[in-house]
């Protein structure tokens, strides 16, 4: 299994993501539930003097999981809407796309 790393870099990783979810929007993220919940989930799971908490070990790998899904799909809608088909294209687009001409056709016609 790969190393997590550390919580702090993993909620930064966290609240970068929920700001390019939350950037159409008008709002700031900081408003959103979501916000509050991470933010208090990780205070409240922090290693303390008293205590040894085998929990944050396991709301970090939580974290990392749910930090690594955002980016997948905030990535695949980049991809998506890059590559994505824009339908049916003549078949000069086409060759025009991959660096070709077509042949003129004989008596002048284009």
């Amino acid at each position: 299994m790969a190393a997590l790393g550390s919580p702090l870099r993993t909620l930064r990783g966290l609240l970068r993501e929920l700001r390019h979810a939350n950037e159409r929007s008008g709002r700031s993220y900081r408003e959103m539930p979501a916000y509050r919940h991470i933010v208090a989930a990780f205070r409240a799971h922090r290693v303390t003097s008293e205590k040894l908490c085998r929990a944050q070990q396991e709301l970090h790998f939580q974290a990392a999981t749910y930090l690594c899904l955002l980016r997948s799909v905030r990535e695949h809608a980049a991809l998506h809407r890059e590559y994505h088909g824009k339908g049916e294209r003549s078949p000069e687009e086409v060759a025009g796309l991959v660096g070709f001409r077509l042949p003129q056709q004989p008596g002048g016609k284009a």
